[in-house]
C-alpha cells in the first residue's frame, strides 16, 4: 500500500509515519517509482550490502589494473622508473578528479543511481578494450612482459590505443566512485536512531570492502601479472567489473533514491549575484532579516532548513529582503538571482568551510600514492625470493589491505569505546582528530619507508651497482610502511569520508564524496610534480638524481624523508584549521543536529 500522502505528516506517534502496517522512511528518500520509500520494504542491510559487493569487485577490477601499471609501462611499453611513476600518477588522479564530473551529473540530472550504472557501463567498456589492445597489439613478442622480458617497441596507435583505454577506465571509476558511497549511505535513514547507527558503520565497512576487493588484485592478479601474463589479469579484471554492475542492477527494486536538487553552480552563483547587488544594504546582526522558505515547502522539497551561522558576512546579504521584494516572497514569484533563502547562503557557506580541511587532506594522499609506484620499485629492488618462488613487488599492499582490516576491526571494538570512556562523550573521536591522527601515522609510515631505503641502498653490492634489485635486503622489511599507511587510512580516509558525508549539505552529498576523491587526485599531481622537480635539482653531472632508473644509484631515501617533513608541515596546518572549523547546523525532523551531535528543540 502507498504512504505519498502521509509522508509529510507531522503528527506521526513516536516519530514514525505510517499506512496501515507500513513505516515510510523521515528521510525524504523515494523508491524506483518516485514514491516515497517503505522501510520494511526498501533500503537497509540488504540494500547495503548488495553495493558493498558491488564496491569490492569493482575495486577488484580497478586495482587488477592500476596496482601494477607502473610495472607495464615500464616492462611493456619501456618507460623508466621516474616517467612510469609520473604516469602513474597523473593517471590516478585523472582517476578521482573525474569524480567531480560523477558527483555534478548525479547532483543535477541523473540521481545517483542512473549515474553510478552508467558509469560503471562505461567502466567495463575501458576495460575490454584494454584487455583486447594488449593481447593483440602490445604484448609482442609473445611471452614479453616479465621482469626477464620486456617488450619491443609499439606504434603511435597502439600507444593512443592503451591510453585511450586506460583513461576510458578513468572516466568510468572516477565518475562511479563518488556516488557509490554517498548511494550506499542513502539506504539508512539518518532520521532513524537504529538505521542512523547502520548509516555511520557502513562507511567503515565500504573502506574494507574497496580494500578486500584490491586484495585478489593485489596477490593472485598481481603475481600473474608480474609473471608477464598481463592479458589474464586485465580479462579477469573485466569480468569483475562485468559482474559487479550485473549485481548493482539486481538491486534496483530494493533501493532508496534521492532526486536531484538541480544544479549547484547555479544555485552557488546565485547567491554570489544576489549578494554583490546587496553590497551596500544594512543587516541586521542577528540576522532576523534574513529570508527563508517556511517549514511546509522545505518539508515538500525533502530539504533540511539550516540554520544560520556567523562567518562569510557578505553573503548573508543575498538573503536580506528589501522593500521591493517584501511582496514577492512565495516560491513562484521570487527570484532567485535577487533573492536566495539562508539555508541557500548557508550551503555555499559550508563548502567555504570545507575547503581548508579539503586542502590539508592532499598531502595525505601524495603519501598515500607512493603504494602504487615508489614502494613498487623500492621492492623490485630488494631480495623478492624466498627459496625458488618469487614475490610479486606490487603483491606487498597485501600488508597495507590486511593492515586496514585490522585496524578497522581494533577501532570500532576497542579504541573507540575506549575513547568514550575516557573522554565520556557519546561519539568518542569526531572525524577531524581522526584526521588528525592518520597524518601523524603517515608521517611515521615515510619515516619507516626512508630508514628501508636507506639501509637497502647500504646492503647493495657495490659489483652489482649496474644492476636492478641487487639489495640483499629481503622485501620483508618493507612490512611496517605498508602496515603504518593502512592503519593511517583507517584514521584519515575512513574520517574524511564521514567528514565530507556529514558536512555537505542536502543536495551536495556526492560532492562531499568527490571532495575525498579530489584529494586524492590532487595528491596524485603534487606527488607528480614533487618527482619532477627533485628529479631536475638532484640529477646534476654525474648524480644520477634521487630516483633514477637504478634506485641502486640514487637516494629514494631522501625523497621519503622529504615527504615526511611535508606532511609534519602540514599537520601543523590542518591542526589550526580543525581547531576553527565550525560544524554545520540544520534542522531536520528531529531538531538541530550539529556535527555529530544532536540536540533536540525545546
Amino acid at each position: 500500500m502507498a504512504c505519498l500522502n502521509v509522508c509529510s505528516n507531522k503528527g506521526a506517534v513516536d516519530g514514525k509515519i505510517k499506512q496501515g502496517q507500513e513505516t515510510c522512511t523521515l528521510d525524504g528518500t523515494v523508491d524506483w517509482h518516485g514514491r516515497p520509500a517503505i522501510r520494511e520494504r526498501s533500503g537497509t542491510w540488504v540494500a547495503g550490502i548488495l553495493i558493498l559487493v558491488n564496491q569490492g569487485l569493482a575495486t577488484l577490477a580497478f586495482f587488477g589494473v592500476g596496482v601494477n601499471l607502473v610495472l607495464f609501462l615500464t616492462r611493456v611499453l619501456g618507460q623508466d622508473n621516474a616517467d612510469a611513476a609520473n604516469n602513474v600518477s597523473k593517471w590516478t588522479g585523472t582517476v578521482y578528479l573525474f569524480s567531480l564530473l560523477g558527483a555534478f551529473l548525479s547532483e543535477s540530472y541523473w540521481g545517483r543511481y542512473k549515474t553510478c550504472a552508467i558509469f560503471q557501463a562505461i567502466f567495463v567498456i575501458g576495460l575490454i578494450s584494454l584487455s583486447l589492445s594488449s593481447y593483440i597489439f602490445l604484448l609482442k613478442p609473445k611471452g614479453c612482459g616479465s621482469d626477464q622480458s620486456h617488450c619491443g617497441s609499439h606504434s603511435s596507435f597502439e600507444i593512443a590505443l592503451f591510453y585511450f583505454s586506460t583513461y576510458l577506465i578513468a572516466l568510468g571509476n572516477g565518475g562511479y566512485q563518488p556516488n557509490i558511497a554517498t548511494f550506499g549511505a542513502d539506504q539508512f535513514d539518518e532520521e532513524d536512531p537504529k538505521e542512523g547507527h547502520s548509516k555511520i558503520a557502513f562507511f567503515s565497512y565500504f573502506y574494507l570492502a574497496l580494500n578486500l576487493g584490491s586484495l585478489f588484485s593485489n596477490t593472485i592478479l598481481g603475481y600473474f601479472e608480474n609473471e608477464g601474463m598481463w592479458a589474464i589479469g586485465f580479462w579477469a579484471s573485466a569480468g569483475s567489473a562485468a559482474l559487479a554492475l550485473v549485481l548493482f542492477l539486481c538491486g534496483t527494486p530494493r533501493y532508496r533514491h534521492f532526486e536531484p536538487k538541480g544544479n549547484p553552480l547555479s544555485r552557488f552563483s546565485q547567491v554570489l549575484v544576489a549578494a554583490t547587488r546587496k553590497w551596500k544594504v544594512e543587516m541586521m546582526p542577528s540576522g532576523e532579516d534574513l529570508f527563508e522558505l517556511d517549514e511546509k515547502e522545505i518539508s515538500n522539497n525533502g530539504d533540511r532548513k539550516m540554520i544560520h551561522t556567523q562567518g562569510f558576512k557578505f553573503f548573508d546579504r543575498a538573503a536580506v529582503i528589501n522593500s521591493k521584494e517584501f511582496n514577492q516572497i512565495d516560491k513562484d514569484a521570487r527570484d532567485p538571482w535577487h533573492l536566495c533563502t539562508v539555508t541557500q547562503v548557508e550551503e555555499v557557506k559550508c563548502i567555504l568551510r570545507l575547503l581548508p580541511i579539503w586542502l590539508c587532506t592532499i598531502m595525505y594522499s601524495v603519501v598515500f600514492t607512493q603504494m602504487a609506484s615508489l614502494f613498487v620499485e623500492q621492492g623490485a629492488a630488494m631480495k623478492t625470493t624466498i627459496s625458488t618462488f618469487h614475490i610479486p613487488p606490487a603483491s606487498m599492499t597485501c600488508f597495507d589491505i590486511l593492515s586496514v582490516a585490522a585496524f578497522i576491526f581494533i577501532y570500532r571494538r576497542v579504541l573507540d569505546p575506549l575513547f568514550v570512556i575516557t573522554t565520556k562523550k557519546a561519539e568518542g573521536l569526531t572525524e577531524l582528530q581522526r584526521m588528525g591522527i592518520g597524518l601523524v601515522i603517515a608521517i611515521l609510515a615515510m619515516m619507516a619507508a626512508g630508514v628501508v631505503e636507506y639501509f637497502r641502498l647500504k646492503y647493495a653490492t657495490t659489483e652489482c651497482a649496474q644492476c636492478e634489485g641487487s639489495s640483499s635486503l629481503s622485501i620483508f622489511w618493507q612490512i611496517p610502511q605498508y602496515v603504518l599507511i593502512g592503519a593511517s587510512e583507517v584514521f584519515m580516509y575512513v574520517g574524511q569520508l564521514e567528514f565530507f558525508n556529514n558536512q555537505a549539505p542536502d543536495g551536495l552529498k556526492s560532492f562531499g564524496s568527490a571532495l575525498y576523491t579530489t584529494s586524492m587526485s590532487l595528491g596524485n599531481y603534487v606527488s607528480s610534480l614533487l618527482v619532477t622537480i627533485v628529479m631536475r635539482i638532484s640529477t646534476r653531472g654525474e648524480m644520477a638524481g634521487w630516483i633514477p632508473s637504478n634506485l641502486n644509484k640514487g637516494h629514494l631515501d631522501r625523497f621519503y624523508f622529504l615527504l615526511a617533513a611535508l606532511t609534519l608541515a602540514d599537520l601543523i596546518v590542518y591542526i589550526a584549521c580543525a581547531k576553527s572549523y565550525k560544524y554545520i547546523k540544520f534542522e531536520g525532523k528531529s531538531g538541530i543536529k550539529e556535527g555529530n551531535e544532536l540536540e533536540l528543540k525545546v
